[in-house]
């Protein structure tokens, strides 16, 4: 499981502006079932998205589709964590520890 974190690098209008296509991109990765949240920081200097794939590599290339990465106006901290415990409805990513 991935943990992606975005920090605007430009200013606000810039980031609304291309906000209709990164929700499209959002949506297609829901659909693909690659996403299983995502949401704004507060304050709003970015946001967060609860990443699966079966690879880091993988969500590499995700992410320098997001046209806020395309456009330059964030940047993306990418963490993988082995996800040991998880909530029911997450059960069918949990992953054995070690």
């Amino acid at each position: 499981m991935f943990v992606l974190e975005l920090t605007y690098t430009a200013p606000l209008d810039a980031v609304d502006a291309l906000l209709p296509e990164h929700v499209a991109w959002l949506d297609e990765q829901y659909g693909k079932g690659v996403f299983l949240a995502s949401g704004r920081k507060e304050p709003r200097d970015g946001g967060v998205i609860l990443a699966v794939a079966e690879n880091r590599a993988r969500i590499e290339e995700i992410v320098a589709g997001d046209p806020f990465n395309v456009a330059g106006v964030c940047t993306y901290r990418v963490t993988e964590f082995r996800a040991t415990k998880t909530a029911p409805e997450l059960e069918r990513h949990r992953q054995p520890a070690g």
